[in-house]
């Protein structure tokens, strides 16, 4: 009797150690498994960042003229903002090369307060020239557009290629709509690894 309720109690303790070391190696096969899920979530998250080329296509900007000619006079370029609801233009030469650009803040701060008549006002005379400008490429991620222009207190960028031909133009106002729906994308991310949902948990 006692040799059988000996070999019994082997056999419950070995049952118990087998028990105990399959769910410590599912704990740590479903914490490895977890890990590596978010890491490449992550990985992800980080190649999908949006670029100044998403934010500009989202732009009001990308299907209007935001050219104006530096030959011509503030009421025409007071014209287009009111026209498009926009607040910065590019101005271009003759030839129809860039030259700088033209936004509401120059037209209120070098126009109207000293008191000039916009009708009178060449464009050139208060645009910011090339030379000065900030702009951001396409490949340009929405974060280093912002900085850009929260380090030079701007709200305007101009966007270029490969070849530094200006080919559109971002407002901040594009930015914060483009950094929002990031944060949404990810809030949803987040929840759907949560709840289980994915490619690693078997579900869409």
């Amino acid at each position: 009797i006692v040799t059988t309720t000996t070999t019994t109690t082997h056999i419950t303790s070995a049952k118990t150690t087998t028990t105990r070391t399959m769910l410590s190696r599912l704990a740590i096969n479903t914490k490895a498994t977890a890990t590596r899920a978010i890491a490449r979530r992550s990985m992800v998250t980080i190649q999908d960042s949006p670029t100044a080329h998403d934010a500009w296509k989202k732009s009001c900007y990308y299907e209007i003229d935001y050219t104006i000619s530096e030959d011509d006079m503030m009421y025409e370029a007071v014209q287009k903002f009111s026209a498009y609801d926009i607040g910065c233009l590019v101005t271009t030469n003759a030839a129809g090369d860039l030259t700088g650009v033209v936004s509401e803040r120059d037209y209120v701060n070098k126009v109207a307060l000293l008191g000039r008549i916009s009708a009178d006002t060449p464009i050139k005379e208060v645009s910011t020239k090339a030379s000065k400008l900030v702009t951001a490429k396409l490949s340009d991620s929405v974060d280093v557009c912002m900085h850009k222009m929260l380090t030079k207190d701007i709200r305007h960028l101009p966007v270029v290629d490969e070849s530094e031909k200006v080919i559109g133009m971002l407002s901040v106002k594009d930015l914060v709509k483009e950094l929002l729906a990031e944060k949404e994308k990810t809030i949803q991310m987040l929840s759907d690894f949560a709840l289980g949902k994915g490619a690693h948990f078997g579900g869409d």
